[in-house]
């Protein structure tokens, strides 16, 4: 019995989604250049980021399909990606892009094999496991997601803006 697969990580990423874009209609577009702190990440470079990290997912476990993060060259492959967190965008671009790449990764996850999700990738020396699968990875994604939309709620309260999720209750 498999209690969760890839529709469930396909729904999560949805939902996942779907809260991150209520973020970026919520920040008006002249505080997108927002930062807390000069070495932080901006509000405008926060959601590429995101953007550009699925991106990132995808080269590596669908283009590139690599075996091991051993030396592996992660800034490298972040200059390959369409998307550049040091980019500049519009906000409607930006909202343009959360919801076509989350269309766009999403179908590519469902259109993988699970011989493909299962196949096994070498962590980098030290890293605990050893080996994590690409549907573990892939997972990674959202949790990373998740991470960085906690991020965007925190500068929403800089802002003054209180978060979609607190407005509903």
């Amino acid at each position: 019995m498999s209690l969760y697969g890839t529709g469930e990580l396909i729904e999560g990423l949805r939902g996942v989604r779907e809260n991150t874009i209520k973020i970026a209609e919520d920040i008006p577009e002249e505080r997108y250049w927002y930062r807390p702190t000069p070495e932080s990440r901006s509000v405008e470079e926060l959601f590429l980021h995101i953007i550009a990290s699925f991106q990132a997912s995808q080269r590596l476990h669908g283009t590139e399909r690599v075996r091991s993060y051993e030396q592996y060259d992660f800034a490298a492959l972040l200059k390959r990606v369409p998307v550049q967190e040091g980019d500049r965008r519009s906000k409607a671009e930006i909202l343009a892009l959360l919801r076509g790449e989350n269309a766009r990764f999403s179908q590519w996850l469902a259109s993988l094999p699970e011989s493909q999700l299962a196949e096994t990738v070498q962590m980098p020396a030290g890293a605990t496991p050893a080996v994590k699968n690409r549907f573990e990875l892939l997972l990674a994604a959202k949790e990373h997601e998740m991470h960085h939309r906690a991020q965007l709620m925190v500068l929403e309260r800089l802002l003054g803006i209180v978060p979609h999720i607190t407005r509903s209750r």
